[in-house]
């Protein structure tokens, strides 16, 4: 019997959050890096734009990856709770063909 819908792999979650983390780590990092290099050597402050910009890549990386989190946090709590009230469900129904018999 073929399905409407394919069913995800169970490890294809993990990787999506895998890479969105890694994303949310890797753009702000590397963009502030080269950026404050290159302001650093155009400005002879060298190392302070360097610095800061990395500080600032730093809590843009944590803000993100803590909205990642919540998001990813909140769908596992709904699937659980859908589980759950299947469950109840499908105990119901077994009680009631049991006291039907």
């Amino acid at each position: 019997m073929a399905k409407d819908t394919p069913e995800k792999a169970w490890w294809q979650p993990a990787v999506a959050v895998f890479g969105e983390v890694t994303g949310w780590i890797v753009v702000p990092i590397v963009l502030a890096l080269f950026a404050g290099k290159y302001l650093d050597e155009k400005k002879g402050t060298e190392p302070w734009y360097f610095l800061g910009l990395t500080g600032v890549a730093f809590i843009i990386s944590c803000i993100g990856i803590t909205i990642i989190a919540s998001k990813y946090i909140k769908q596992v709590e709904k699937e659980n709770k859908k589980k759950l009230n299947q469950n109840s469900i499908n105990e119901q129904r077994n009680r009631d063909n049991r006291n039907s018999e």
